[in-house]
């Protein structure tokens, strides 16, 4: 049966809109353009990073509830939740630490610096999400610390028509609806767009014991608009508010695993941008001027009684000038950038130490970048950061990068060689609410990678492959878990050594039909640590083998089906048993999600979907004693108005 036009295009958007696509290799790919790669938008097919994006059509037919369900699938990620939706969740990218990763929302760094200057991943609902680009490698050359194993920037949703409007509600398992609301115009020279929604789920138990749900809640608010005052002046504007609440258990002093417990966290963070760009002599010369701003307030409740409170606040000032030359084939960009960032903890004082303090920290930053095309085959380029830190020594980061097009045999050259740096945290350095004392005279981390791959496209990109290998050496590596025998307490100090991050990411898309498609990803990572004795250790949580595999199917021109498998191998996770008897690092079993999406267009304006999460009902644990919900179903309904 012949599809019709409608169907065709459909399948190609299908097509797209699987998953673990090779450096987002899909559809326009020589095209497709990225902020977040560079200080000036530049091509995808010209950047020398590991590179992924998640387009609207994914997050759409995925019908996500948090952003870091979507990042399970991007090759040299891996995720780790304390069990249900909105529970602590880190994401570790190439074998590297949960804070070795930079979150941007709207290119606004969003890391929390109470929460170890990792992102809290419960706070970032899918909604009003357009786009998600992912890197992969150090980036600290172009933002400085934190940006060991690469950077996300998560852009919100434009107004895109001249009146729009649209609405969604979904219902299922565990108690969980959510739902929400948009609305936005675009004119001649303005634009604005504002949404808000809800999810809200009673949840499940975490613990392997008793039969308490550990349940969630997150209120999502985002406003984004710009002004164009003249052809070379635009005025922009964004800003988001998470505020909710997340259910968790307390370790038993029995067991050493999680109990039942009436224990919560409340969250607010909020993110904020202003900015303005003027372009002279037909856009040879660019200037913007930012100011990025981020907040976070976290308390602590324990039976109904706040136990402990923390708040901070990065306030980003930078200002960006490039020249461009041989009509943008070439380009020279300088970065001025003051940083200034304030922590703020609440507690009971405990008879290791008084937990109530005030700190604060400023940064100033020098960055230059070159970028130039040649003959149209060969992209270089080259940055370089000068970081001054109030509390440590200045450092240097660089990056070089080469990417070459062989035309003729459709194949694509890549290769990046560069350096990061990752800043001591507030907490590493002062201590916090348990009997962790502080470690004022740490050193940043360290580290230099290196990548190279080839991508391979047949049949007019109907075949699409890559390969990637990569290699990290960490020095003065962070351990957060030293024990003194003496006080009991823990703190944190450097390592000595080398802590070695080395591995392959495979990644394949394939256009079967006109209506069938298939992508997969496959990631080994070798993540090694020096040991206390000699030799070399395995880092926790870090499963050597990770794969995905998406089956795309447009069953009709109205309906459209995604399978989604995801496995996760076996892994080391380390145990804490109740006093005197030592840690140990224990294995985790290997395990296997398969989840299915449906989507069912009823016309132009109305869609339900359906979304099966764990169809297998696995019974796993992405951290030891912290139990994974079980199969789940969910059923929905979107409106749009243009």
């Amino acid at each position: 049966m012949k599809t019709s036009s409608r169907a065709s295009g459909r399948a190609l958007g299908l097509a797209c809109a699987v998953f673990s696509l090779p450096s987002a290799a899909a559809e326009g790919y020589d095209e497709e353009v990225i902020v977040t790669a560079s200080h000036l938008p530049v091509s995808l097919a010209r950047s020398g990073s590991s590179a992924t994006v998640i387009t609207a059509d994914q997050i759409h037919y995925r019908a996500p509830v948090l952003v870091s369900d979507l990042l399970r699938d991007v090759p040299g990620f891996a995720v780790s939740r304390n069990g249900v939706m909105g529970s602590s969740t880190q994401v570790r990218v190439r074998g590297a630490e949960g804070n070795h990763l930079l979150v941007l929302i709207d290119g606004v760094e969003a890391n929390d610096p109470a929460q170890g200057d990792e992102f809290n991943w419960a706070t970032l609902s899918a909604d009003a999400v357009e786009r998600i680009e992912v890197l992969r490698g150090p980036q600290s050359s172009l933002v400085g610390s934190d940006a060991v194993s690469g950077v996300i920037n998560v852009i919100t949703r434009s107004a895109s028509e001249p009146l729009s409007a649209d609405a969604w509600a979904e219902g299922g398992s565990f108690g969980t609806y959510r739902a929400g609301v948009g609305a936005g115009h675009r004119g001649e020279k303005t634009d604005l767009r504002l949404s808000a929604s809800v999810v809200d789920s009673e949840g499940s138990n975490i613990s392997r014991q008793g039969d308490e749900k550990d349940g969630y809640r997150n209120e999502t608010y985002s406003a984004k608009g710009g002004w164009s005052v003249t052809p070379d002046l635009h005025l922009g504007a964004s800003a988001r508010r998470s505020d909710g609440r997340t259910d968790f258990d307390t370790t038993s002093w029995v067991t050493g695993l999680p109990e039942d417990a009436d224990v919560y966290s409340d969250f607010r963070g909020d993110t904020a941008l202003l900015f303005a760009d003027y372009s002279m002599l037909g856009g040879m010369l660019k200037h913007r001027l930012q100011y990025a701003w981020t907040a976070w307030d976290n308390e602590n409740f324990e039976y109904g009684a706040t136990t402990s409170t923390s708040s901070t606040r990065k306030d980003q000032y930078r200002y960006m000038g490039s020249v461009q030359w041989a009509d943008g084939a070439q380009a020279i960009t300088m970065l001025l950038e003051r940083e200034q960032e304030d922590f703020s903890q609440r507690g009971e004082a405990q008879p290791w130490g008084d937990p109530n303090q005030d700190r604060s920290r400023d940064t100033d930053s020098a960055g230059l970048e070159y970028r130039g095309t040649f003959a149209e085959a060969l992209t270089l380029a080259a940055s370089v950061r000068q970081d001054d830190n109030s509390e440590f020594d200045g450092s240097t980061t660089w990056r070089l990068e080469a990417v070459y097009d062989i035309a003729a045999s459709s194949t694509r050259l890549r290769a990046a060689w560069g350096t990061a740096v990752k800043n001591p945290t507030f907490s590493e350095r002062f201590g916090y609410y348990t009997n962790f004392q502080g470690n004022p005279d740490l050193q940043p981390e360290e580290s230099e990678s290196v990548e190279f791959g080839v991508e391979q496209s047949w049949q007019d990109e109907r075949l699409v492959g890559s390969v990637t290998l990569f290699h990290a050496d960490l020095t003065d590596e962070i351990d957060g878990f030293v024990f003194d025998p003496v006080t009991f307490n823990f703190t944190a100090a450097n390592r000595d050594g080398k802590s070695e991050r080395q591995g392959v990411e495979l990644a394949l898309r394939a256009a079967l039909s006109d209506t069938l498609s298939l992508s997969g990803s496959y990631t080994y990572t070798d993540s090694s640590a020096p040991g206390e004795s000699g030799g070399s250790v395995d880092e926790l949580r870090r499963a050597p083998h990770i794969a995905s595999l998406t089956l795309g199917w447009l069953a009709r021109s109205d309906l459209q089906m995604n399978l989604n498998a995801q496995y996760n191998g076996t892994q080391d996770d380390q145990y804490f048993p109740p006093w005197p008897e030592p840690s140990r690092i224990v294995k985790m079993d290997d395990y296997t999600l398969l989840n299915l999406n449906i989507t069912w267009s009823l016309d132009d304006a109305t869609e339900l979907y359906a979304r099966g999460e764990n169809l297998l009902d696995e019974d796993y644990e992405e951290i030891f004693g912290y139990r994974a919900p079980g199969v789940g179903g969910y059923v929905g309904m979107r409106y749009k108005l243009q």
